[in-house]
């Protein structure tokens, strides 16, 4: 079990980083946000989990402990994979999470993508009492729909593009994330983003 990573950032990719660790790159899946915080060259350290498969071995990352608990404490709900937690955690924060399952918020978990009315019901009866209680209050009149621009930008940055060309992509996306309504997705908004800088180059 590999409990952490830690070491210079080595590259960025759209859903993953290569951490440097004793001269040997560590491949690791991160969600759009925890790629947000983490820069060419500079130290990190990420906690992860390492998922087996007969044919792979994947290492995911997470910013602390909690969100890489919170995780593996997804997976044990039937039918999740390590993917859907990943994409469950892209979209939420892991108090979310806690709180969309404590109050039955099935609007918060069709949110993400891959997760339909049925599935969230399903996911609501398998997680009960499994996730815990939110350890945070709840952030009251946070602006949610300007939270895409500023992680956006960040993981854009984190990529190794100019703040001008961040700024381009982020308008050139914008009018896509108004029109999804709600919270827009930064997943598909990063690769939106860089498919728009790859043709402006």
């Amino acid at each position: 079990m590999i409990a952490f990573v830690s070491g210079p950032v080595a590259a960025l990719a759209p859903d993953s980083a290569v951490v440097e660790v004793g001269g040997i790159g560590i491949a690791v899946q991160c969600t759009p946000n925890t790629l947000a915080g983490l820069r060419m060259g500079q130290q990190t350290k990420l906690s992860t989990s390492l998922v087996v498969r007969e044919d792979s071995l994947t290492l995911y990352g997470f910013v602390d402990d909690d969100e890489r608990q919170i995780f593996e404490l997804l997976q044990t709900a039937s039918g999740v994979g390590p993917r859907l937690a990943q994409a469950m955690l892209a979209v939420h924060t892991p108090d979310a999470l806690r709180r969309a399952v404590a109050t039955g918020d099935e609007k918060a978990l069709t949110a993400v993508p891959g997760i339909g009315k049925k599935g969230a019901q399903k996911l609501l009866l398998d997680l009960k009492d499994r996730l815990g209680e939110p350890i945070g209050a709840p952030a009251v009149g946070a602006p949610v729909t300007n939270g895409w621009r500023d992680q956006l930008h960040a993981a854009l940055i984190g990529l190794g593009y100019a703040t001008r060309e961040a700024d381009e992509a982020v308008s050139a996306v914008a009018p896509q994330a108004e029109a999804a309504g709600g919270t827009p997705q930064v997943g598909p908004l990063l690769k939106a983003a860089l498919q728009t800088l790859n043709h402006a180059r």
